[in-house]
């Protein structure tokens, strides 16, 4: 629904754009332009799904290698003991507990095929418990808050629309996209902690969030400032100056961590496959084809979104959207360039869709290795969908009432967008 709203919209817009310029400034070349626009859309939308194939089906296929190894089931039993904290006075061996664990791993994972039947029957497992029926617990408002954030260890379509838009390291967005969603994750959390009253001292769940928030900060400070220089600052506490890298240095090695991570998850997955003497090759390749169907099943809302995104482009819509927006933000002291990617932010929210395609936009006008194109690449991957997320689970048990759920999620889409705004600022600027 939101996306049907957001594609016409951008039609009958761009449409009374151009009847303005036509009109008013008389320029004659404006409808031409908007022509011109939907065939380099349809062809571009075209060329950028064909281009995801390879990558989707690889990344498909290696997924389900880890799904199958029992991956899944190894991340089940790390987010155990965290999870008892997180949704306490849940009973340890209610069917609900082992189904979000399977959800979130899943989640993390990129195996969004496995992630949703596992949090639908969550949620209907959940509801038994419930004894207000259409009115939504703390525990499933905590898991739809924790969904709507989504942690993201493998941004793989991301990935691929980098590698399809021609990106010189695809990859090199793998490390800020952790930190970004890790910023919505931890937002969302404490968000609905803090109205359900949820007991933050608790030792393992401390354990859990000073740990996992210690680990990204070190990494990212490791990767900003020279080791020797921190260690110097840290023991003159403070005394002595911390000079960054050169920009150059930051991206190289944040690209040789983030790819060598992915690496080695690859080689862990097929490493568990070969313990568990499971045929990869058969996994991979049955794997493989849910990929390429999803990449070639792409094809037709592509075409669609950058097509309508086009039409309003070459009306001029959007430059005029970009300019009020820079009006706005300017005085925050973000580059100019900041503003090409802030329609991704805005429409992420509201439809995943929408924002992949406004994303492809921004890779196609400034390129996918600008600042711009990998801001948007972050906001994309920063956090899920809200309101699908949202819809989707509480349509599911016909929920009437999902109390604080909604302005949690958008606390954590927030927290997010401003972690994807400052790891575009320390790793690509």
């Amino acid at each position: 629904m939101i996306l049907n709203v957001v594609w016409l919209g951008l039609f009958f817009v761009g449409g009374l754009f151009g009847l303005w310029k036509f009109v008013v400034s008389g320029d004659a070349s404006i409808f031409p332009a908007m022509a011109q626009a939907t065939f380099d859309g349809a062809k571009g939308g075209f060329e950028i799904a064909l281009g995801l194939t390879g990558a989707l089906t690889l990344w498909m296929g290696l997924l389900k290698v880890g799904e199958e190894a029992g991956a899944i089931r190894i991340l089940s039993r790390l987010l155990g003991p965290l999870l008892r904290r997180v949704f306490p006075g849940l009973p340890t061996d209610h069917p609900a507990s082992g189904n979000m664990v399977m959800n979130f791993a899943a989640n993390m994972l990129g195996l969004d095929n496995a992630a949703t039947p596992a949090g639908l029957r969550a949620m209907k497992e959940l509801e038994t418990l419930n004894p207000n029926p259409g009115t939504a617990t703390d525990h499933q408002a905590m898991f739809m808050v924790l969904h709507a954030a989504s942690l993201t260890l493998f941004p793989v379509s991301i990935m691929a629309i980098r590698a399809a838009n021609g990106a010189k390291n695809p990859a090199d967005i793998f490390l800020p996209i952790l930190v970004a969603s890790a910023f919505s994750v931890l937002g969302g959390f404490l968000s609905a902690a803090l109205v359900q009253r949820i007991k933050l001292r608790d030792p393992v769940l401390l354990a859990w969030i000073l740990g996992v928030s210690g680990t990204l900060a070190a990494m990212v400070t490791a990767i900003r400032f020279p080791i020797a220089d921190v260690w110097n600052w840290c023991v003159s506490l403070g005394a002595t100056a911390l000079e960054p890298r050169p920009h150059a240095q930051v991206e190289a090695i944040s690209t040789a961590l983030g790819t060598g991570l992915m690496i080695a998850a690859i080689l862990v997955f097929l490493g568990l496959a070969s313990i568990r003497r499971i045929n990869a090759w058969e996994v991979f390749t049955e794997g493989a084809k849910e990929g390429f169907t999803t990449a070639v099943s792409l094809i037709p809302f592509m075409v669609g979104v950058l097509v309508a995104v086009g039409v309003f482009r070459a009306s001029g819509g959007m430059q005029m959207l970009v300019d009020g927006i820079w009006i706005c933000i300017a005085w925050t002291g973000l580059p100019q360039e900041t503003v090409g990617a802030i329609p991704t932010m805005i429409m992420k929210p509201l439809s995943g869709g929408a924002a992949r395609g406004l994303t492809v936009d921004a890779m196609r006008t400034f390129g996918p290795d600008s600042f711009t194109g990998r801001l948007a690449s972050l906001l994309q991957g920063s956090t899920d969908t809200t309101l699908y997320v949202i819809a989707l689970y509480s349509g599911a048990i016909n929920l009437k009432r999902i109390r604080h759920v909604l302005p949690c999620a958008l606390v954590a889409d927030l927290c997010g967008f401003a972690g994807a705004f400052a790891m575009a600022m320390i790793f690509f600027r």
